[in-house]
């Protein structure tokens, strides 16, 4: 038998007992075909609650058949053996009722579902009861005397017992009084019911009037203000625009912007009106008003782009990386008005007596120190004088940068400018003069090799990241300085950075002066 059919019929016994509807308690307990101790007893107090005696009595064997050692069985079974006069039967079973009480003053069943304590004063108090019965005052009144010296025997109901002993009239017996029975635990009664572990769902807040829906539904896909359902190819959306402003003139309608998407709920018009929802709001608009709700489609003939607004490369195959340079590059300065252009250093000796500090008088007036910071893969500081040659300012940074001197190039920006400017000169103060602001001055040097004599045009900023595409074009980052060495063509340009050589289209830079370096 299933255990939970077990504690089914005995919870429906039990209640029935409770209901005082002993024949229906009897029936469920019939129904059990694996009885327990605890079941049978509740069948033994059914019957003594019927007044049959014997059916009792044998329900009681089988209780203490089941569990011999349960003290309460012994107990009530006496009583009952008592009320049917076989006093051998019954003092026989206080004495092992005397026995399992295992030296204990109460014993509490409250746990086993009874709510009974068997005290031992109570066990005493039956034997001697018996020992009336058997017209044996003397043990009779013994017995209860050691009744009275145990835990709780001592009240008005011994007190009663020894008046009647002493006028030799029997006792009544005790015994578990009606209607308590052993019954099964709550928690296994609880199981019997079916539980909803995952709880039912509730509509805590819905734009739609009175939802009570609490299933599932498949997600759709949201847009700001409203979701599209699914609709068949070529078909219309069931979401209309409202062509213009409605106020509602009768009972029912809606008031709707004008621009306001609703959802037709039904086909069916009714004095030229449809029924829509709108704003989590059902009622009626004239069919006139609505329009259908058309998707927006992107041109084909648009031009494509990459995001972030980064055009893409020309269309053109990129050449080859030109070997020598066979024209000289186009002037883009000013003619000089000489006929040879002169070379840096004669440009800077020309340069030289319309600087503030040409004289020596005055140098030596203002020379002092100032404080260098360098960026390079990482930041230095360092103190120089202001009259440090170029080429020591050059070594001092390359020893501290643990790099070779001719492998280093000095750079700085000016005032508003991105671009990165070569550091370059001869004298002694010529070049580092210029940078150098309340003492103090910012370089930028990277590791790079010498441009083996090649000429640089001009200088352009990187406006975005370019990737190389082959193996001759020139990697650079979003605002690198790049050195143009030559046009290859209308949209290609030869450049140098990062002490690299390679072509890049011309449109991922741009020129910030026209003035030609060399």
């Amino acid at each position: 038998m299933l255990y939970t059919e077990l504690i089914r019929l005995w919870d429906e016994a039990v209640r029935a007992v409770d209901a005082q509807d002993l024949h229906r308690a009897l029936a469920s307990l019939n129904l059990i075909t694996e009885p327990t101790s605890r079941t049978l007893f509740v069948t033994a107090a059914v019957h003594l609650s019927l007044r049959q005696i014997d059916l009792a009595i044998k329900a009681l064997d089988q209780v203490i058949a089941k569990d011999e050692r349960l003290a309460v069985g012994f107990f009530q079974r006496a009583a009952v053996h008592m009320m049917a006069n076989r006093l051998e039967e019954a003092l026989r079973d206080c004495m092992w009722a005397q026995k399992y009480m295992r030296d204990n003053a109460v014993i509490d069943y409250k746990q086993l579902g009874l709510r009974y304590k068997l005290y031992s004063w109570q066990v005493l108090y039956n034997a001697a009861a018996v020992y009336c019965r058997m017209n044996q005052w003397e043990k009779a009144e013994q017995t209860l005397l050691s009744a009275s010296q145990e835990r709780g025997g001592r009240g008005s109901q011994m007190d009663s017992a020894m008046s009647n002993i002493a006028r030799r009239e029997v006792i009544v017996p005790l015994m578990v009084p009606e209607g308590l029975v052993f019954r099964p635990r709550k928690q296994d009664v609880e199981e019997l019911h079916p539980r909803d572990f995952l709880g039912k769902a509730e509509v805590i807040i819905s734009d739609i009037p009175n939802d009570d829906f609490g299933g599932f539904e498949p997600l759709r896909l949201q847009k700001p203000g409203y979701y599209e359902p699914k609709v068949e190819e070529g078909q219309d959306s069931r979401y209309m625009r409202v062509k213009c402003k409605y106020v509602a003139r009768g009972a029912g309608e809606l008031t709707v912007p004008v621009g306001a998407h609703v959802f037709v709920f039904s086909d069916n018009d009714r004095d030229g009106l449809a029924t829509v929802i709108y704003d989590g709001k059902r009622g009626l608009l004239p069919n006139h008003l609505l329009e259908p709700v058309t998707k927006k489609t992107k041109s084909k003939n648009k031009k494509d782009s990459l995001p972030h607004g980064i055009p893409l490369p020309p269309s053109l195959k990129p050449p080859t990386r030109p070997q020598t340079v066979t024209s000289s590059p186009p002037d883009l300065a000013p003619p000089s008005p000489s006929t040879t252009q002169p070379s840096s250093a004669g440009l800077q000796q020309a340069q030289q007596p319309t600087s503030p500090i040409a004289n020596p008088a005055q140098q030596t007036k203002g020379a002092g120190s100032a404080i260098l910071k360098v960026h390079y893969r990482y930041t230095i500081a360092l103190s120089v004088p202001l009259d440090t040659p170029y080429h020591e300012l050059q070594e001092r940074i390359a020893q501290k940068l643990g790099q070779p001197s001719a492998f280093i190039r000095l750079r700085h920006k000016q005032h508003g400018s991105p671009v990165l400017r070569p550091l370059e000169g001869d004298g002694r103060v010529e070049g580092l003069a210029k940078v150098v602001e309340s003492g103090r001055a910012t370089l930028w040097c990277q590791p790079e090799d010498p441009l083996a004599g090649r000429t640089i045009l001009y200088q352009m900023v990187a406006l975005y990241n370019y990737v190389p595409q082959g193996p001759e074009d020139l990697e650079f980052s979003e605002g690198d300085t790049i050195d143009v060495l030559s046009e290859v063509n209308e949209e290609w340009l030869e450049g140098h950075t990062g002490g690299n050589i390679g072509i890049f289209p011309s449109c991922f830079a741009y020129k910030e002066s026209d003035k030609v370096r060399q």
